[in-house]
């Protein structure tokens, strides 16, 4: 694009809608930039320290846990879809919406349940001494492991490889399967040489989730004393007090993620398939024999015990214990912070979603493109990365603004916006922003550009069609986007802790603080506060979900 040409595109999209929309992608991708960019500063003592005896040993934590995280994740997840999609036995109605469930478990909550759980003092060795008269060696209960954290992650991840994967199966023709079975093959066969090449991008893109998920934890690899990345930043930043080899790991995180999105778009552009006809007959479920339907139900009972109904009742046991003092102790205000800080940046989210999902769908242009993909680029990268980029910004705006500091009395070296709790609300700004453009941009896609051109036409301005013709359209895609939103921010972990002010606890953070001083009982209490309203969304979403298909 010639110098002309660029600043021709400029004034064709020059408009309010655009300015903010561009406002929007430069909150997100500042601080990213500021930290690829340090890349190419001079690293320090600490730094050569740092490569030569401990970055081996994150990046193949790292990797190890994406690798076989990512591995389960697809057994499990494309073998449920499957079973939920082309076979009828008893119990399906029932797992077809609990396999969602899991997602309501942050991770680390079920790390400092199921470790707990398991260990000596335990229900389960507990149980084991009292009841069968068995004292076993500690070490088949070796929880707090790599194995572990892979157990972990696996159970409370799949789930966005399942419902990726099924939605993409119910949406397939009957005759890829129909076909292969006229052609002799059995039920092995067709799933390995029809539904898996089929799903490839479907199983791609539910998988990339869990590998970003992964590369986000700080609570369950922490407290299993797992290197990673993600502890690898915290420890530098609050062990050695050294920001700079903190925002030099996270350079290197970053690269990594970018890499990761880049490929996981080309691998799913790369597997397309469509129908050779338009008219599509979804898949009749085949009614499985007595044998195959008991093995069949005991496998998804398996599966959902493990990923959800263990962990919440023995988190209901334990909140039935401690209700009492745990309530008492500014219980309250823990849950106003909470609310305060996800409703605000949840308010801000929805409304730059809005405002970059219109722009993209009426401009239509180089500008927008580009902007819709850095908007969804920011979930992908970790929320320790975000949190360093945005606290090295924020430093930086409050030495430009210590003349003002000054002139207020404040003093010469105050530290401003850098302790305050918009800090933290920007970091949730740009971690959740691709949420919630994500769900709007899904409304507009729906509603098309008709009524908005017809609106156009009889004299309306952009800002007056859309209060007065797109909104009333799209109010369901705003209210998702800002329940989605606003759940992830109630239980996200590492940017909360690295940025909060001081003395400022939400339910996510006392939960680390409980789990960490060892009093997991007490944890167990904002633990399910948590995971209660995470569930409450997941069951409208899924009911809302299957009432649209059934439309």
């Amino acid at each position: 694009m010639s110098r002309h040409a660029f600043l021709q595109a400029i004034k064709r999209n020059r408009n309010g809608w655009m300015a903010l929309s561009l406002v929007g992608v430069a909150i997100v991708l500042l601080p990213n930039l500021y930290i690829l960019l340090n890349l190419f500063q001079k690293p320090n003592e600490n730094w050569e320290h740092i490569k030569e005896f401990m970055l081996k040993e994150y990046v193949l934590q790292s990797l190890w846990l994406v690798l076989f995280t990512g591995l389960f994740t697809v057994m499990i997840g494309v073998t449920l879809a499957w079973l939920m999609t082309a076979y009828d036995f008893p119990g399906k109605r029932l797992f077809r919406w609990a396999f969602v469930l899991p997602l309501a478990i942050p991770p680390y909550i079920g790390a400092y349940t199921y470790s707990t759980m398991l260990s000596y003092t335990g229900a389960v060795q507990k149980l084991l001494r009292n009841q069968f008269g068995l004292t076993l060696d500690q070490k088949y209960f070796d929880f707090m492991s790599m194995k572990g954290a892979i157990f972990v992650f696996t159970m409370f991840l799949f789930p966005y490889v399942y419902m990726i994967t099924k939605t993409f199966l119910e949406r397939q023709s009957a005759s890829y399967i129909e076909n292969a079975r006229l052609l002799g093959k059995g039920p092995v066969q067709i799933f390995f040489q029809v539904v898996l090449p089929l799903s490839r991008s479907a199983i791609v893109g539910g998988v990339s989730l869990v590998v970003f998920e992964v590369l986000n934890d700080f609570g369950v690899t922490s407290y299993f004393g797992i290197s990673t990345f993600s502890t690898a930043i915290f420890q530098t930043w609050f062990g050695m007090y050294d920001l700079d080899s903190a925002i030099r790991l996270a350079a290197f995180l970053m690269v990594a993620v970018i890499g990761l999105f880049i490929l996981e778009k080309y691998l799913r552009n790369r597997q397309k398939f469509s129908s050779s006809t338009s008219k599509v007959r979804p898949l009749t479920p085949k009614k499985m024999g007595r044998f195959s339907a008991g093995l069949a139900f005991v496998f998804c009972f398996l599966i959902f015990a493990c990923s959800f109904l263990i962990p919440f009742v023995q988190l209901l046991a334990w909140a039935k214990l401690t209700y009492a003092h745990v309530l008492n102790r500014g219980f309250a205000q823990l849950v106003s912070n909470t609310l305060v800080v996800s409703l605000i940046a949840t308010a801000i989210v929805v409304f730059f979603a809005v405002i970059a999902a219109n722009v993209s769908r009426i401009k239509q242009s180089f500008f927008s493109n580009i902007a819709a993909k850095l908007i969804a680029m920011g979930y992908s990268v970790p929320g320790a990365v975000i949190s360093i980029g945005v606290l090295a910004v924020f430093i930086s705006l409050d030495k430009s603004l210590a003349g003002v500091y000054r002139s207020l009395g404040w003093g010469d070296q105050k530290l401003v916006l850098s302790l305050s709790i918009v800090m933290l609300i920007v970091a949730y700004v740009i971690r959740f922003m691709a949420i919630g453009f994500n769900s709007v941009e899904t409304g507009f896609e729906k509603v098309g550009k008709k009524y908005y051109e017809a609106s156009r036409m009889l004299g309306l301005g952009m800002t007056r069609t859309f209060f007065a013709v797109d909104l009333k359209m799209i109010k369901g895609a705003i209210l998702s986007a800002a329940v989605l939103t606003f759940v992830e921010i109630i239980k996200e972990l590492p940017l909360t802790l690295l940025l909060r002010p001081f003395n400022f606890e939400t339910l996510a953070t006392k939960t680390y603080q409980y789990a960490n001083d060892e009093q997991i009982i007490e944890a167990s209490i904002p633990s399910l506060l948590i995971i209660g309203i995470s569930m409450i969304t997941v069951l409208v979403f899924q009911r809302f979900g299957e009432e649209k298909k059934e439309r």
